[in-house]
């Protein structure tokens, strides 16, 4: 049974900083592509950061610069860490692998910029 479990949101206030994690069990991890998604209310879910199972990263536009997404293939785990964060950055973030073409998804956390 493949999970995903993310943790690490919250309430933060504009300016500061957040570090999410996703654990990943029953695949391969080492082999898996990650990313991260959002979705804020009413909006589409909108892809924020990849890592290929060989470490490369790609971002986009709107996060460049303040997040960054990194892997431990020791733990099983993709991180997040979102810098300078914005009240547009609230949202549900969630963790998605992807191993043999094959998608899985995490629950998500949701992550709340805002004074």
């Amino acid at each position: 049974q493949v999970r995903l479990v993310e943790s690490g949101g919250g309430l933060v206030q504009p300016g500061g900083s957040l570090r999410l994690s996703c654990a990943a069990s029953g695949i391969i991890f080492g082999i898996a592509s990650m990313a991260w998604y959002r979705q804020a209310p009413g909006k589409e879910r909108e892809l924020v950061a990849a890592i290929t199972r060989g470490g490369s990263a790609s971002y986009a536009d709107s996060v460049k610069g303040r997040f960054t997404i990194s892997r431990d293939n020791a733990k099983d785990t993709v991180y997040l860490k979102m810098n300078s964060l914005k009240p547009e950055d609230t949202a549900v973030y969630s963790c998605n692998a992807e191993v043999y073409s094959i998608v899985y998804w995490g629950q998500g956390t949701q992550v709340t910029v805002s004074s």
